[in-house]
């Protein structure tokens, strides 16, 4: 499931994101009752409590009405539409990512804990994934968190034009290992199918069907025989043990590859 931010109306969309005048974040009066005021960030809150727990395709203004105990329309005076929601719920969750990292150790340093921050964010709000990243929210909270990535990198001193490079390298990067985990947990979940049972089934059939593979494909057998990550205790599933490692040694390598191309600019 991919979702497109920037689908509501550009100015009360972009008013709602900077709290500007246009937008609505403070508490409407109370009613009678014992229901509590709604606000923009309430409702955010809310939609963002929806989608942790039940994933994006569980998110809907009805959804977060009742866990509000409202209605849906009692939404829209705050928020026009899902599209909307999704964009402030998209740019709210970023708050948490740090605005700033210690270069005291150096910049290599302080991008591999930026790293480790995006990979455990990512895991606390998988439906984030699933933002498409061809439009971006244009929200103070992205906008926040590609500034401290910057500041990072212009640590390297490489030039404008090589960091804007790196920048997509670095968030791709990390985003598509991440993004692994989340959907082999989704699998999970969704088809009530383990991936070690998943696994098995699989591999035993390909087996039969096809005795020759170690010949047909000697190379992928050697990687897999001799470049596998070590087994576990059982406790992390195959996929999200494969996928971590390739974060592991794969940001190794593109941060070797920023190190090589500082050298060459030096």
């Amino acid at each position: 499931m991919v979702v497109f931010a920037g689908q509501g109306d550009p100015r009360r969309s972009m008013a709602l994101l900077w709290r500007a005048e246009g937008g609505r974040g403070t508490d409407a009066k109370r009613g009678p009752g014992p229901k509590p005021a709604l606000s923009v960030d309430v409702i955010v809150g809310a939609g963002i409590a929806v989608a942790d727990a039940e994933g994006m395709a569980a998110l809907s203004m009805r959804a977060v009405g009742e866990r509000l105990g409202r209605t849906a329309m009692a939404l829209y005076t705050y928020v026009p539409g899902k599209s909307e929601l999704v964009d402030l719920m998209y740019d709210q969750v970023l708050a948490e990512l740090p605005a700033d990292y210690d270069l005291t150790a150096g910049w290599r340093a302080a991008l591999t804990s930026w790293a480790e921050d995006t990979w455990a964010f990512s895991l606390r709000h998988p439906w984030v994934l699933q933002v498409s990243q061809a439009r971006p929210v244009l929200g103070p909270n992205e906008y926040r968190a590609m500034e401290a990535l910057l500041r990072v990198l212009y640590a390297t001193e490489l030039s404008p034009a090589v960091l804007r490079r790196v920048v997509g390298t670095l968030t791709h990067f990390v985003r598509g290992a991440v993004q692994t985990v989340a959907e082999s947990r989704l699998a999970a979940a969704s088809t009530g199918v383990p991936d070690e049972e998943w696994w098995q089934a699989r591999s035993a059939v390909l087996a039969e069907v096809a005795p020759d593979f170690a010949e047909r494909f000697p190379l992928l057998v050697g990687l897999e025989a001799e470049g596998a990550a070590p087994v576990a205790d059982g406790t992390v599933p195959y996929l999200e043990r494969e996928a971590r490692t390739t974060f592991e040694v794969g940001l190794g390598v593109v941060l070797d590859g920023i190190e090589a191309a500082v050298a060459r600019a030096r």
